[in-house]
């Protein structure tokens, strides 16, 4: 019989979370970076969607992917960069589902993402973070992550209702 090695255990979770910020990290600091090399594109698009400040909503979009991405990349500041990155890819799905039926085709990126963040965001760093290796924080309070949860909830809901006022969620395809 082997004897339980708890040093094992710990060092294949934070292996797994690093892999799980890279996972969430890298595709969220790329569609920012997309975003901010071709901002006007983005503006136009939310104009043309109806967002009420295109401008506004483009530059935060943009800075909560790339900032949020790179922070879980560096595993630095994880609960702020999860939160961001969550926000970001509840807005990123209610656009995607808001053009027709959701159920049609509700399992997308901005989907899986918004969900792996919030893993992120419950499970902490890891070992394998800035976090960890500046704070010794490889976790952070349960409190602070389920409070940085419902804010991102709330960030996406009321970024949403100011800046697109339309219900995204539809039993049917809109009419055009």
């Amino acid at each position: 019989m082997t004897d339980y090695q708890p040093d094992l255990n710990t060092s294949a979770r934070d292996l797994g979370l690093l892999v799980l910020r890279i996972g969430v990290g890298a595709p969220a600091l790329q569609a920012g970076l997309v975003k901010f090399l071709d901002l006007r594109t983005v503006i136009d698009y939310m104009q043309t969607g109806g967002w009420s400040s295109p401008t506004a909503a483009a530059l935060m979009v943009s800075i909560a992917e790339t900032v949020g991405g790179a922070f879980l990349l560096l595993g630095l500041l994880t609960p702020l960069a999860a939160t961001a990155v969550v926000a970001a890819m509840i807005d990123a799905w209610l656009v995607n589902v808001s053009g027709a039926a959701f159920w049609s085709d509700p399992f997308n990126v901005p989907f899986v993402l918004a969900f792996a963040g919030t893993a992120v965001l419950l499970a902490g760093a890891g070992t394998h973070s800035l976090d960890h290796q500046l704070w010794g924080r490889a976790t952070w309070p349960r409190v602070v992550s389920v409070t940085l949860l419902v804010v991102a909830i709330s960030a996406a809901v009321a970024t949403w209702v100011v800046l697109n006022g339309t219900n995204p969620l539809h039993l049917t395809a809109p009419r055009s």
